[in-house]
């Protein structure tokens, strides 16, 4: 058991919706309704090496065959949410992005070694699983982002310091308990902060890659139940950082400080924490490459 616990892989970050119940059509919602009964529930490492288990054959199986029945679950003010796995769904959209970043040469990843991890014959078969299953489902979007060995600074505009939870592990807990890293907060709360910090971005800066990542945050969150909950969590990322680092890490707090120093017209305080920011996320992102 303690071998398996052990196995914590990506270094990836989250930014997850939980919906109401109320929010499925039938008869996916008694699905998780049913689901949401049990007394435990998989966790994000367990999708993940399900995922490394798929990787091990030859052809690997990049994408699953069928869609993932499992969802994360909570609750929120008495009201059961879920934020469902979608894992086939992230799949074929993890890869479609891979392969763009690399033939963009925007990944560091050499095309022979995603070739010999992915061979194109598979990464093919799948695009055009995916282009068939989009005909069907063309309004199909994840619960779940990803990012790998970063948070993106506009995730944390969603969110304020006191949504912030830092948890430590236990003491005698069995291995594989980790450090916890996580904002939570109501759907409308993370809409009217990306309204408020879009609006002063635009005011302040010129179009770039952090205004058009914002509106894209806001049309991802307009798909979903004004009543849900929105969660960032470091997840994997948070055995990367050094305790007293991650214990230390409030850049939510530094992100709204930011984007009130930009309001009042302060750019040099809005600098400071702009730098604060880079400079710990720098850290974290060169540790990909330590040996």
């Amino acid at each position: 058991m303690a071998e398996k616990a052990s196995v914590i892989v990506p270094y990836a970050a989250y930014l997850r919706v939980y919906e109401p119940l109320a929010a499925f059509p039938e008869p996916e919602r008694a699905h998780w309704v049913a689901y949401a009964k049990q007394e435990r529930f998989p966790s994000a490492q367990d999708e993940i090496r399900r995922a490394l288990a798929d990787l091990l054959p030859v052809p690997p199986v990049v994408v699953p065959e069928r869609e993932s029945a499992e969802a994360f679950v909570a609750e929120v003010d008495g009201v059961t949410c879920v934020c469902p796995w979608r894992t086939r769904l992230r799949s074929w959209q993890a890869l479609a992005a891979l392969t763009q970043a690399t033939a963009d040469r925007e990944t560091d990843l050499p095309p022979p070694v995603l070739d010999a991890a992915l061979p194109p014959v598979v990464r093919r078969q799948a695009a055009a699983d995916y282009e068939r299953w989009r005909e069907h489902n063309p309004d199909a979007r994840p619960w779940i982002r990803t990012s790998v060995w970063h948070v993106p600074v506009r995730w944390f505009v969603l969110f304020a310091d006191e949504d912030r939870e830092f948890a430590k592990p236990e003491s005698g807990e069995e291995s594989g308990q980790q450090f916890v890293l996580r904002y939570r907060t109501p759907m409308v709360q993370a809409r009217r902060r990306l309204a408020r910090g879009l609006r002063v971005l635009r005011e302040e800066l010129e179009e770039g890659p952090l205004i058009d990542g914002l509106v894209d945050v806001g049309r991802w969150l307009e798909e979903f139940h004004p009543r849900s909950l929105v969660e960032l969590d470091y997840g994997g990322l948070a055995h990367a950082i050094p305790e007293e680092q991650l214990a230390g890490d409030h850049s939510a707090a530094d992100v709204a400080e930011g984007l009130a120093a930009l309001r009042a017209g302060d750019g040099e305080r809005a600098g400071e924490a702009y730098e604060r920011l880079t400079d710990r996320w720098r850290v974290v992102r060169e540790l990909q490459f330590a040996s």
